[in-house]
């Protein structure tokens, strides 16, 4: 009897430290000290804040020129700013941008832990662009879900953006297919065993799908110019999506497709080059 409570005393402690282990790691974003010492070491001048907006807490990173037009990035699932951290030094864009990265709720220090559907998503992020404008374009910036982000925030204020660029974006409700396990590990208490940022991540791409058709009807809103960069092999969102967006942004004031060939899914650091080149020349 001693043995048994002995090894369920050890077992019931392993949980413990696993569930401790969940809610503390595999967060996916920089801590504060990790960020100064980035922006140290490249030599760029940086704000580190964040902004409260209807009880979400927005956190970002801004370099660049604050008098000029605002690239804003918008990370994917899971992500945080740090997805773009690489644009945010880069000496040409600097020279010519503001720059904002944003922790999308959820994620990083926006309200780590808990997701909320696109439509919130987006509406936070509006109301966000409109604290921190400064007047000048504001070029939206999205990848694989920070596409349909963006998308979602345009098509609800299709005259505050210049622009979006959209990289790898899941655009198409009918490309989504949900794993239904995901809907498994969102019960209680699976779902507390799921560690750091993957949580959040799980639940938005569970509801994605449904978030897309209801944006549908909302794409005929987009009047901005829109630039579309995917990879013509990837495996996460599916080049179909390129052929969705052609067909539905039917106000969009210009449309730009760039494939690149054989790419996959992560093409915002495997292709940095060739996208900050796109991003440099839009103005």
């Amino acid at each position: 009897m001693i043995k048994r409570n002995k090894v369920k005393s050890i077992l019931s402690f392993l949980a413990i430290l696993y569930l401790a282990f969940c809610q503390s790691c595999m967060r996916m974003r920089m801590t504060t000290k990790e960020t100064k010492a980035f922006f140290t070491t490249s030599k760029t001048a940086y704000i580190d804040s964040s902004k409260e907006i209807n009880g979400f807490t927005i956190h970002y990173i801004e370099t660049g020129n604050k008098n000029a037009s605002t690239l804003f990035f918008v990370h994917g699932s899971p992500g945080s700013w740090d997805a773009y951290k690489d644009y945010l030094k880069d000496s040409l864009l600097l020279s010519k941008y503001r720059m904002i990265a944003i922790d999308r709720i959820g994620f990083g220090y926006s309200n780590f832990g808990k997701a909320e559907d696109l439509k919130t998503q987006a509406n936070i992020l509006e109301k966000f662009t409109k604290l921190t404008a400064n007047g000048k374009p504001i070029y939206l910036i999205g990848h694989s879900l920070g596409g349909p982000t963006i998308v979602q925030m345009a098509a609800d204020k299709p005259n505050d953006y210049k622009e979006l660029i959209i990289l790898a974006g899941a655009v198409d409700p009918k490309a989504e297919k949900p794993e239904t396990w995901r809907a498994v590990i969102k019960t209680r208490p699976i779902r507390y065993i799921i560690p750091g940022a993957l949580r959040p991540s799980n639940d938005e791409l569970w509801w994605l799908k449904k978030d897309l058709y209801d944006l549908k009807p909302m794409l005929q809103n987009i009047t901005s110019n829109v630039i579309i960069i995917h990879g013509t092999k990837d495996p996460l969102v599916p080049y179909s999506n390129v052929a969705y967006m052609r067909l539905e942004f039917v106000n969009a004031q210009s449309l730009q497709i760039i494939s690149i060939k054989d790419a996959n899914h992560f093409i915002p650091w495997e292709h940095y080059k060739e996208i900050r080149d796109v991003l440099y020349t839009l103005e």
